[in-house]
């Protein structure tokens, strides 16, 4: 609401007269490129989380060299830009691996750069559960693996639910900057756009309307669940 607000304001203020009618004819490309990008934060949503997972459980491994490898992977991933990752990964190691699809490997590197932030939301969650419980659940017969299932993971995942509905707002966002390796979703689409109408102000009000029907749903339902979560804590 404030963004809506400040974009009257400013068109009151400055007097600007709209055009809509050159970009309603790109309304189908626009839209398009919406749904490319629902898909997009939809496929790496999924494959971040298993990567998190993943990640979660080597940081909490008694060998050495896994607990390692895990923490290399996330302080390098959390350490840099997504925008220099996209850029190298696309186009020195998928090109090196020879993978041509540019959305393949756009949902591949999402994945790596939010896997290493929910990788340690999910860490989080698990260092979480005290250590008396899981001492318990060995006490009465429970394996290694029963414990994680039926002791450790429903209480981690409760507790890093709140923040993992956030990240998928971040996911969304960061879909933008996929862009610059030539994907047609919702940003690149708007580019084209401009490019061929000239109307900055039309296009771009919508792309930023576009994202926050997205992603204003979504952190609202977050902010929901950290109030439910703290109560019933």
């Amino acid at each position: 609401m404030l963004f809506i607000a400040f974009i009257y304001l400013f068109l009151v203020f400055f007097n600007q007269k709209l055009d809509w009618s050159a970009v309603w004819d790109y309304r189908e490309l626009f839209f398009k490129g919406w749904l490319i990008t629902i898909a997009l934060s939809m496929a790496s949503l999924f494959l971040s989380v298993f990567i998190g997972l993943i990640v979660a459980l080597c940081s909490q491994s008694k060998q050495s060299i896994v607990k390692i490898f895990s923490k290399i992977y996330v302080e390098m991933i959390r350490g840099t830009p997504l925008l220099v990752q996209i850029l190298f990964f696309y186009y020195v190691v998928a090109h090196h691996l020879g993978l041509e699809n540019r959305y393949v490997a756009g949902v591949i590197i999402l994945s790596v750069f939010n896997g290493a932030y929910i990788a340690e939301m999910m860490r989080s969650g698990i260092e979480f559960v005290s250590a008396t419980q899981i001492e318990s659940a060995k006490s009465i017969g429970l394996s290694q693996y029963q414990a994680y299932r039926f002791v450790i993971f429903p209480q981690a995942i409760r507790q890093a639910i709140p923040a993992l509905a956030g990240q998928f707002a971040s996911i969304i966002k960061d879909s933008s900057l996929l862009s610059i390796i030539g994907i047609n979703e919702l940003t690149n689409s708007a580019q084209q756009i401009n490019s061929a109408t000239y109307t900055t102000l039309e296009v771009y009000l919508p792309l930023g309307l576009a994202y926050l029907i997205l992603t204003l749903p979504i952190s609202l339902w977050s902010k929901k669940l950290e109030k439910r979560f703290r109560y019933e804590s």
